[in-house]
């Protein structure tokens, strides 16, 4: 199943343009899942109708669904709410422990384990995702790494030792401090599931995202660094939507000197990035329902697929070259006084700016010394 991951800085038009991208693409064919995991959910604005938890058709060959993330993590994760709840003891604010549980990262993740539901139903070929701002969804992509260290380390730590622990506390009337099976169990499930979104997130013959800009300075710089951080997180872009661009009528009288700062901006996000530019238009009223909808998925996309990948290319590569084994980042727009290398143990730590990764080395590269690492252009290449 194809997956169109939009993203941006809020207030850009996200919503309006995944809605958009969505019945685009139903007009090309395709059945098409259309899912909010925004905790501001506007889809439903958007469409002119209510759209609530549970999926509903609201176009022909389109379906609609906002996430209810704060259910999904009840649901999903009550033994560790009912441990913390607990160790609160009785008469504490129940709020407490959910906003202990609720680490920066989970909730857009658990929001996407719905693209699994979706694919799952075999009913459609496309999912198009509204996803959070962008600094919600870069938190999600570093969410997996912490999660890595916290169970590959202390987890089997603290899960023996609550197994010696625990039998003992017991006997003395003391219950609740040290979690049960039931809560490791959960915390379990919780990487197996951040690992089948990670898989879908990273998997780049379907899964792209497309960042929502205006031509304004200020959102043009935070796109490029969230095409950057994309990159670093082996996240595809295929395409740069521009929306609410003001019209070429405006270029005479007041509005002259905005043109000017607009095509400005344009120049510069032509430069920055190797994808397509799409561009919409300010309208004089918000495009609300789906005929305004497929109309600005006309004017944006043109005659292009919304569906399709608009942009081959692959943000993390490997390479052999020779003797040498070659890593390949895309990282456009950072500067080499930006970034930051260096192996521990088994992984490839990275930083970029205060974006951080860790890239697990293939076996053979484990306990190789870097033999250099340059900034090629827009690309980071680090050799063994």
């Amino acid at each position: 199943m194809r997956v169109v991951l939009l993203t941006g800085k809020g207030g850009v038009g996200k919503t309006t343009l995944s809605a958009a991208t969505a019945l685009g693409a139903a007009a090309h064919g395709h059945r098409v899942f259309l899912l909010s995991t925004d905790p501001a959910h506007s889809v439903g604005d958007a469409l002119g109708r209510p759209v609530g938890g549970r999926p509903v058709e609201v176009a022909p060959n389109v379906v609609a669904q906002e996430i209810a993330v704060l259910d999904e993590i009840e649901r999903s994760w009550a033994p560790i709410q009912a441990w913390l709840r607990q160790l609160l003891r009785e008469g504490a604010d129940e709020l407490v422990a959910e906003e202990i549980l609720v680490f920066p990262g989970l909730e857009e993740l658990v929001a996407l384990r719905a693209i699994r539901e979706v694919e799952a139903l075999g009913d459609f070929d496309t999912c198009v995702v509204d996803c959070a701002p962008t600094g919600s969804t870069l938190r999600m992509l570093r969410f997996p790494d912490a999660l890595a260290v916290f169970m590959g380390g202390l987890f089997d730590m603290e899960r023996r030792a609550a197994r010696i622990v625990k039998p003992i506390l017991d006997r003395i009337g003391v219950h609740g401090l040290v979690p049960g099976d039931e809560v490791f169990a959960a915390f379990e499930r919780l990487v197996r599931d951040v690992d089948d979104v990670r898989q879908i997130l990273l998997d780049g013959d379907r899964t792209t995202a497309r960042l929502v800009t205006n031509a304004a300075r200020v959102v043009v710089d935070e796109t490029r660094r969230s095409f950057a951080y994309l990159s670093l997180y082996g996240v595809a872009t295929d395409a740069v939507l521009v929306n609410r661009l003001l019209p070429p009528t405006a270029q005479d009288g007041f509005f002259a000197k905005w043109v000017a700062r607009e095509q400005t901006e344009i120049a510069a996000l032509e430069s920055a990035f190797g994808v397509p530019l799409l561009r919409a238009g300010l309208r004089p009223a918000e495009p609300i329902g789906p005929d305004a909808l497929r109309a600005l998925a006309r004017e944006v996309y043109g005659d292009r697929d919304p569906a399709a990948i608009l942009h081959h290319g692959r943000p993390l590569r490997w390479r052999r070259v020779g003797a040498k084994t070659l890593l390949e980042i895309a990282l456009p727009n950072v500067s080499k006084e930006e970034i930051e290398v260096a192996v521990h143990g088994a992984d490839l730590h990275l930083r970029v700016r205060d974006a951080r990764r860790a890239i697990a080395l293939p076996d053979s590269l484990v306990g190789r010394v870097i033999e250099g690492a340059q900034l090629r252009g827009a690309t980071l290449v680090v050799t063994w």
